[in-house]
């Protein structure tokens, strides 16, 4: 089983922007997905509901009591949308059998500040090396100041920079929808699959990268 966790202490950066997009990519592919919310606002999970019954099947369930990375058999491939404030024993146990963990920020300084305290909590707290990390820049414009600031901090980190994701509508209307881009045509989102092919590359990967 893959388990992908999409966290950062930082509220409001893209989690679950990015955890349903991870998750509707491996159904793309045919996986057995389980989409796990462990945020008490249930974000991914209210998507989920959304989600019209033609499209590919993601299963999900309240991750936020305890049973955090106890899904049923037969899941092959696991999402967990974690919440705002993580840290501490919950961020162990969260962390503890994950394969891939994804960091999503923003380009503010309060998101990069928040970030680096936690990359620094990760580290002092021993993180496995078995556990892939990469970062993606969400609702970026490459135009802007912060943009810039963004790529300067991104640079700075060992770790792989999956990508810089757009600021676009096509992800709030997508996600009213209960959809993704993985799952309409993709002549009508292009240039935003073009921004997820590294992504997508690197949670189809088996390298691990990490500290």
């Amino acid at each position: 089983m893959s388990i992908v966790v999409v966290a950062n202490p930082k509220g409001g950066v893209g989690k679950s922007t990015l955890s349903t997009h991870v998750a509707g990519y491996f159904a793309r592919r045919g996986h057995s997905v389980m989409l796990g919310d462990a945020d008490r606002q249930q974000s991914s999970s209210q998507w989920l509901q959304l989600r019209p019954p033609q499209a590919r099947p993601i299963v999900t369930w309240d991750a936020s009591r305890g049973d955090v990375l106890k899904p049923p058999r037969g899941t092959t491939h696991v999402v967990l949308d974690t919440p705002a404030g993580l840290h501490g024993k919950a961020l162990k146990e969260v962390l503890k059998r994950a394969h891939k963990l994804i960091i999503p920020l923003q380009p503010s300084m309060f998101d990069i500040l928040a970030t680096r305290a936690f990359l620094d909590a990760l580290q002092d707290r021993g993180v496995s090396s078995a556990l892939s990390i990469g970062v993606v820049g969400m609702r970026v414009d490459q135009r802007t100041l912060s943009a810039e600031r963004l790529r300067d901090f991104v640079a700075s980190l060992n770790l792989p920079v999956l990508g810089f994701l757009r600021e676009t509508q096509v992800y709030i209307h997508l996600a009213a929808q209960g959809l993704t881009l993985f799952d309409v045509q993709p002549s009508q989102v292009r240039r935003d699959l073009e921004q997820w092919v590294p992504i997508c590359d690197w949670l189809d990967a088996d390298a691990h990268a990490g500290f």
